[in-house]
């Protein structure tokens, strides 16, 4: 049976993947530090992106993100496992993106990968403070419609 502690940490870390999805999806990369560790180390080669400190993962998403019109990155299936003041994480990632083509054609990517995470709580909250991506698909789904 799970105590109201780890009820409570849980769910603050289920959030946490929450606002980093928000974060990418609006395109608001300050607030990733609001979500890493200051020291920590994002790996998103699995899905043809780079590794990293936080600073050159903003820059990073920053530089290619524009490259999409339109993305989501819906989290769930989390796999959590809280031990005091750390803890790990599998998660779900369902990524769908249009990318822009030539004479305004777009055509839907989708990609399905795994975050495996490792939190750390500082000053009383939770932070990410190593992701690495595991790819499972990639997939490009043709021309979409223009949204």
């Amino acid at each position: 049976m799970l105590s109201l502690q780890e009820i409570s940490d849980r769910l603050e870390i289920e959030d946490l993947m929450v606002r980093y999805s928000h974060a990418v999806d609006s395109r608001q990369w300050d607030l990733l530090d609001e979500i890493f560790t200051a020291d920590a180390h994002i790996d998103y080669t699995a899905m043809g992106g780079p590794a990293g400190d936080l600073a050159s993962t903003k820059e990073f998403l920053a530089g290619v993100m524009p490259n999409f019109p339109a993305f989501q990155h819906l989290v769930s299936n989390s796999s959590i496992t809280v031990d005091g003041d750390a803890a790990t994480a599998r998660t779900m990632c369902h990524n769908p993106m249009l990318v822009a083509g030539e004479n305004g054609a777009q055509t839907l990517m989708l990609c399905g990968l795994w975050y495996h995470d490792t939190f750390a709580r500082v000053e009383g909250q939770w932070r990410i403070r190593r992701r690495v991506e595991e790819k499972s698909y990639m997939f490009l789904a043709g021309q979409a419609s223009g949204l």
